[in-house]
């Protein structure tokens, strides 16, 4: 394999395998996607059967942006010929106390003319009574939720770009990055390989590859889990049967029809920090227990032994918004960091990361995820554990900032 690419990027999981297959759409086999573990591992944040897309979000930027998103994950399936985004409709469940504030998501939503219907108790009875809540719990179904299928998703966007000429390669971690005249310069796996341009989709380890630059940002790592349920019933919870669902409050709850595994799918938000090298593969008795008396109590008919629990990661960012910009002082190396909710735009990352790197700019709306924003210039001691921030957002986010999303779900 030749060790000179215009486009190398670092970090194949989610979003660095979009990036891979979308510059590979332009530029074929001077592409180099450089991974530490094995393609397809299970260390990070974005190797399970689904996450949930929608267009439920609480700013207008966000809701335009998850509508492109749709448009990306089309081309990918329209050029691989594998569906991998299945519209199953979305309800979110709001309780009279909740951390969130429902206005924004449905005001956003109107102001894009994206269509919802708010549904009292009785509504949701008649509408979904696979569920089961008090009479003072409302929703809001919006139809183009739905779910990403996150591993045939990342298996397609890698075949692709392999398949439009770019070179992958697995076991090689970074250990060094260099500017250098005509770019960068990548010792990986004991090999070196230069690059005119570069893309930083590190996931937990950003800030391992952000030191090579003098640079770290006010990121977290947390361990979450999700659990399946082997339902005696499961013919009633397929795709085209039973919507993705959130309960609108942190810790949220959140859950998917059956797909991938013989199950149906639902998690609880944990927020527990974590080194993403120490981490462990064992699901959390507390939060299973957590989730299993919710599906019993409000989805029984979903009820039954567990299948399995799955951990991941999450980054965070400390405002809980994403990072899709150029490195400051490096205009030919670009970043993207999830906080915690982009499998959803994980196609549309890649589509913009390119712009970003080929024309020097991108289509989209991404004013809010620079990376020299205000919030991003906050200390690491400003981040708050516990007490009253945990009221507004969650006990690892600051108290002066909204609320996101996470990726899990």
């Amino acid at each position: 394999m030749k060790s000179s690419f215009t486009y190398v990027v670092i970090g194949l999981g989610g979003l660095g395998s979009a990036a891979a297959y979308w510059l590979s759409r332009r530029a074929g086999k001077d592409v180099l996607g450089i991974e530490q573990f094995e393609l397809g591992h299970v260390r990070g944040e974005s190797e399970d059967h689904s996450r949930i897309i929608r267009k439920t979000y609480h700013t207008v930027p966000y809701v335009r942006f998850a509508e492109e998103a749709y448009r990306a994950w089309a081309v990918l399936e329209e050029e691989s010929g594998e569906q991998v985004v299945v519209k199953t409709g979305e309800i979110n469940f709001w309780p009279p106390a909740t951390t969130l504030r429902e206005d924004d998501y449905n005001r956003s939503m109107a102001a894009c003319g994206v269509p919802f219907e708010i549904l009292d108790n009785v509504q949701l009875r008649r509408r979904f009574p696979e569920f089961r809540f008090g009479d003072d719990i409302h929703g809001v179904y919006q139809p183009d939720g739905g779910l990403a299928g996150a591993i045939r998703a990342n298996a397609a966007h890698r075949r692709m770009a392999q398949q439009n000429g770019a070179a992958l390669i697995d076991n090689m971690p970074v250990s060094s990055i260099k500017q250098t005249a005509g770019g960068y310069e990548i010792v990986a796996g004991g090999r070196t390989f230069s690059a005119e341009k570069l893309v930083i989709a590190a996931g937990p380890w950003t800030n391992r590859m952000l030191a090579h630059f003098g640079f770290e940002l006010p990121l977290r790592v947390t361990h979450e889990q999700v659990t399946y349920f082997a339902s005696p019933n499961l013919g009633e919870f397929t795709p085209d049967r039973f919507p993705v669902w959130i309960w609108m409050i942190l810790d949220n709850y959140y859950g998917f029809p059956v797909y991938g595994a013989e199950g149906v799918k639902a998690g609880k938000d944990r927020f527990s920090p974590i080194d993403p090298d120490k981490r462990s593969f064992e699901p959390d008795v507390q939060n299973e227990t957590d989730v299993r008396r919710f599906v019993a109590e409000h989805i029984p008919r979903a009820f039954g032994p567990v299948l399995y629990s799955k951990t991941c990661l999450l980054t965070h960012t400390v405002d809980g918004d994403f990072v899709l910009d150029r490195i400051p002082g490096h205009p030919n190396c670009v970043c993207a960091v999830g906080a915690t909710h982009a499998f959803k735009f994980a196609s549309l990352f890649g589509r913009t990361l390119t712009e970003l790197l080929v024309y020097g700019k991108a289509t989209t709306n991404i004013h809010a995820f620079r990376f020299d924003r205000p919030t991003l210039a906050l200390a690491k001691s400003d981040w708050e554990i516990g007490g009253s921030a945990r009221a507004e957002l969650a006990h690892i986010r600051p108290k002066r900032v909204h609320c996101g999303d996470k990726d899990m779900r």
